[in-house]
């Protein structure tokens, strides 16, 4: 009897001991693929991203929607994150927040929170945002592919948590449209929509809301937007600030 039991004993601990090993060896792999596919994320690198995208991929976005299809994701990240002329974009995981789950014989789920930093028309890398992610990978032919992805709870940064919007007169606010000459971005233009000034330059397309009469700012970066008219020449004038530091100075053109 003292044996038998001494034999379950044994068979237990021992499936206990390969269940660990397999968890961990599951974990360590899971976090190596997903290591390269941040890394191809962030060097754009499409042949090595692709493979990880399986062709009954789906993405949820809670800001940009839902994407079916791996040809379809693949194609607005070409389109998008890596075309050349659009801002420079790069992830960062949050440290000790991801975690992993094994899916019983055929895949895991990876979760965790990551920053994303823009870099523009040669300008300092800024944060312009945080969220949480969730990965679902699929084993299939001893290759590794995710089939969804979920990315969410987008935050901005603390640089601009802390502003307060007002309301300005259409009145005031149709004093500062118009087309801006600035020195690193090009031809910025100012309109009004719905009580608010909107901002388009190239593909950035962002609503400012107004913090004084002639400062506005930006809720999805560390931004500010100063108006203010030149004594000598008087041409309105856009002081750009990020995080309290001006990087820009943009003239309207007459």
């Amino acid at each position: 009897m003292k044996k038998t039991i001494l034999t379950l004993l044994i068979i237990i601990s021992s499936s206990v001991i390969n269940a660990q090993h397999d968890k961990n060896e599951l974990q360590e792999t899971i976090l190596s693929n997903d290591k390269k596919f941040w890394e191809a994320y962030n060097q754009c690198d499409l042949e090595s991203f692709s493979q990880f995208i399986a062709e009954d991929f789906e993405f949820y976005h809670d800001k940009g929607g839902l994407t079916k299809g791996g040809t379809k994701m693949m194609s607005l990240v070409k389109q998008n994150l890596c075309d050349p002329s659009n801002p420079r974009v790069r992830r960062e995981v949050v440290q000790g927040s991801v975690k992993v789950y094994p899916l019983n014989n055929y895949g895991a789920i990876i979760s965790g929170e990551h920053q994303f930093y823009v870099t523009s028309s040669g300008q300092e890398e800024r944060l312009t945002e945080i969220a949480k992610f969730t990965h679902v990978w699929h084993k299939k032919d001893n290759s590794w592919q995710m089939t969804r992805v979920l990315s969410f709870d987008h935050q901005q940064p603390s640089g601009n948590t802390e502003n307060k919007s007002v309301n300005i007169s259409k009145d005031i606010l149709e004093q500062y449209t118009g087309t801006y000459n600035a020195p690193k971005t090009g031809n910025v233009v100012i309109s009004v929509n719905d009580n608010q000034l909107r901002l388009q330059a190239g593909k950035m397309d962002i609503m400012l809301k107004a913090k004084e009469n002639n400062i506005f700012f930006s809720e999805t970066a560390p931004l500010t937007f100063e108006f203010k008219e030149n004594s000598e020449s008087g041409r309105m004038e856009m002081t750009v600030r990020e995080n309290n530091k001006v990087v820009e100075i943009a003239t309207i053109d007459n």
